[in-house]
């Protein structure tokens, strides 16, 4: 079964809380605190298996979660890191967010991507001792690992990509110049599914082809299966358009290669100004007295595209054919690889109850996912984000949640990796 869309949800993991300990041993006087950090959250990363063709395997499992990270313990130990978890994709699956639709990244080059990252690991009490505050019975929790629901489409990386109307011979025509074996038969529909080529031309020289599943008219409305497979031939450099003139199912091939132009037109602007070559298949069979082909290549050279005469069954033209195409690619760019459309939500100011504050005499402990993210946008050696970073939280209201609370100017806030001294 061929699966190129899907949808799942990952989760990374939480990070794990720090430790409150202190060193107890006989003989040793005054071992202070020696609470270990919590370990960091595993986190969701993706990379390509060039064995899958297919997202089959996503189609019975959508959830796919990060191992936790281990708490600290006692004696500086820091907890395990959660292990991360690897999604394998094909190559050219394009991941996209699922609420906005955009981009998030192509999955086409041998990279891999972090698409959740593990929530950070909590501080243990070692961190928090200083001269006036030698027994901190405090530490901070870990935390949660980001959660995202994602789409993953996978369309095909093909330089060439065979169009037309069911049964026109575009699996024989990739069966007879590739290695390709795909499914043939003389009724509509026999392809259901994308298979792809490697065209040997000359040493050296070679491409590969997609043929794509029959289109028909009304396809970029969903009818048919030219639908499901248009978006496969959205990377391809170039389109062959294989029109059947022979006449044997009472078709005018004018009229045919009019409606697959519209209906690439109607899923893709774009894609119906990817250049085209247009081969006219299945000339052993046309009739002495017919005029299809005359008035097709009139038809299709006043459009300004190349017109060549073929037979996928008897190989007529059809090596002739591959070695136009490579010459084609040879001035054509590269194939298409997606750049990223999603940019991350700015954090907006959130209610102050949400922050959860720790009272530990003069030391106020301050947390939560948003502060944390909040945290990762600042750069404190700059003026400007340091005032940015005051803004952001007294527009959260943090600083009048804090006075209700009684902290007194000269108390210490603590905020993950920094210290404040607080002032009115």
């Amino acid at each position: 079964m061929f699966i190129d869309k899907v949808r799942i949800m990952v989760s990374a993991g939480k990070g794990g809380d720090g430790a409150v300990a202190f060193h107890r041993e006989k003989y040793v006087a005054a071992g202070g605190p020696d609470g270990g950090d919590g370990g960091h959250g595993g986190s969701v990363i993706l990379r390509v298996n060039d064995n899958l063709t297919t997202l089959l395997d996503f189609r019975y499992k959508r959830k796919y979660a990060a191992r936790s990270g281990e708490n600290g313990e006692g004696g500086h130990r820091s907890g395990k890191r959660g292990e991360s978890l690897i999604i394998q994709v094909p190559r050219g699956t394009v991941v996209r967010d699922a609420e906005s639709n955009q981009i998030i990244v192509d999955m086409s080059g041998d990279e891999e991507f972090v698409l959740a990252k593990g929530g950070r690991g909590g501080w243990g009490n070692k961190h928090f001792a200083t001269p006036t505050r030698q027994l901190p019975r405090f530490a901070k929790a870990g935390l949660p690992g980001e959660v995202r629901d994602v789409i993953l489409e996978l369309k095909l990386l093909a330089d060439v990509g065979l169009v037309g109307f069911p049964n026109v011979g575009k699996s024989t025509l990739l069966s007879v110049t590739s290695n390709a074996r795909p499914k043939i038969a003389n009724y509509h529909f026999t392809t259901l599914y994308p298979n792809l080529g490697v065209i040997y031309v000359e040493e050296g020289v070679s491409f590969v082809m997609a043929d794509i599943p029959g289109i028909i008219e009304g396809a970029a409305d969903g009818a048919g299966l030219g639908h499901d497979f248009l978006r496969h031939i959205d990377r391809c450099r170039l389109l062959v358009h294989i029109v059947d003139v022979s006449g044997c199912e009472d078709r005018d091939p004018v009229e045919d290669f009019d409606k697959i132009c519209a209906e690439l037109h109607e899923y893709s602007v774009d894609l119906s100004n990817r250049p085209m070559i247009v081969a006219a298949n299945k000339c052993d069979l046309l009739p002495p007295d017919s005029d299809n082909l005359q008035r097709l290549r009139e038809h299709v050279q006043e459009l300004g595209c190349e017109f060549y005469e073929i037979s996928a069954a008897t190989t007529q033209g059809t090596k002739n054919l591959m070695r136009v195409i490579a010459q084609k690619l040879r001035d054509l760019p590269p194939i298409t690889v997606y750049e990223p459309e999603y940019v991350k939500p700015v954090e907006e100011p959130c209610d102050p109850s949400e922050l959860e504050i720790d009272h530990y005499g003069s030391t106020w402990v301050v947390s939560g996912v948003w502060l944390e993210r909040l945290m990762n946008d600042v750069f404190f050696d700059d003026y400007e984000s340091r005032n940015y970073f005051d803004r952001q939280l007294r527009k959260s209201g943090l600083f009048q949640r804090l006075e209700e609370m009684g902290i007194e100017d000269g108390d210490t806030v603590s905020i993950y990796d920094w210290e404040f001294t607080y002032e009115k």
